[in-house]
């Protein structure tokens, strides 16, 4: 038997991160699917903010960790040097399209970079709004940045036989912060020697949310045509409406929900991952005469709890027979 490449069960890679990109006045996306949980219709892109980081892979690197080699190495300063000016050639709309067309330009430089990993994490910033006489407008050149929640995308990009391979892609949005104040409740769990938690039927609910997808065809995620492409802005609106809408038992079932109708609004999508935290307030005076159905919290001890789950097509199509 063939003796296998030393590299071959081995992690290696390097690269840099905080790649701090703000390229002003790209491309607009617009053109967008529009649907019912969003108002949301398009991206100005005067200002394209992204926080990238990029690894590069191959057997070329070994000597460089075994024998301290530098020969093969390019150096992380020149990486985001890299990216940086290749921002002012980029003609997309889209971050994940930036990250397609920056790792196929590695790629053509570097013939020894077997692979090329690029993740993003995207600055929101949406212009201000200024008072007129003839009403409220908003600016075309002045900012603010401050959203928590931030769009998110990562692609792997690996060398062929005839051509480049996506290894794996995947966009998101992260950081969303989300308390419901009733209309929630959690009861009807194992009930042993170690539980304390008291069981309740009109609760809040705060939790943190990171949603993350994947597309049938890998390209759909690149906004070249922006009719297939899935925004950030209108997955966190699905997430806000259902959280909404749904009087849910748990978060598991918030989250399947949420999953569902963002497969049912974009059918290009193969699977909806989620990485939830439960948050939740602790209750200080369950009740205040004066004011009704007021309350008092305060956050919860430092343990918390958390979800992860995937929904896909095959979902929809279980409940749907």
């Amino acid at each position: 038997m063939a003796n296998k490449p030393a590299t071959a069960k081995r992690t290696m890679y390097y690269g840099k991160g905080d790649v701090f990109v703000y390229r002003t006045y790209a491309k607009p996306l617009e053109g967008i699917k529009n649907i019912p949980e969003s108002s949301f219709s398009c991206r100005s892109n005067i200002i394209l903010g992204m926080d990238i980081q990029v690894s590069l892979k191959g057997e070329a690197f070994l000597s460089s960790f075994t024998e301290g080699d530098n020969s093969l190495i390019v150096a992380t300063d020149s990486m985001k040097n890299f990216i940086l000016y290749h921002a002012g050639e980029y003609e997309g709309a889209t971050m994940e399209g930036f990250l397609a067309f920056v790792s196929e330009k590695f790629l053509n430089k570097y013939s020894h970079i077997q692979a090329i990993e690029m993740s993003g994490r995207q600055f929101p910033f949406k212009e201000i709004t200024l008072e007129t006489e003839s009403g409220s407008e908003g600016s075309n050149k002045v900012f603010k940045e401050g959203i928590l929640e931030k769009p998110t995308a990562t692609m792997e990009l690996e060398r062929g036989d005839a051509e480049y391979n996506v290894a794996s892609q995947q966009s998101g949005i992260e950081e969303l912060h989300l308390v419901k104040v009733k209309g929630s409740s959690f009861h009807g769990y194992i009930k042993d020697e170690f539980t304390t938690l008291p069981e309740t039927y009109d609760r809040p609910l705060f939790i943190y949310l990171n949603i993350y997808w994947k597309y049938h065809v890998e390209g759909d995620g690149y906004g070249d045509d922006p009719t297939k492409y899935v925004c950030a802005e209108q997955v966190k609106d699905i997430a806000q409406t259902i959280f909404h809408q749904v009087d849910s038992p748990s978060i598991q079932k918030l989250i399947y929900e949420i999953g569902k109708r963002i497969l049912t609004r974009f059918p290009q999508l193969k699977e909806v991952s989620f990485e939830s935290n439960n948050r939740t307030w602790e209750t200080i005076l369950d009740e205040i005469p004066s004011s009704g159905e007021g309350k008092v919290f305060t956050d919860p001890r430092p343990p918390y709890g958390f979800q992860g789950f995937s929904v896909t097509p095959e979902d929809l199509e279980r409940e749907e027979d």
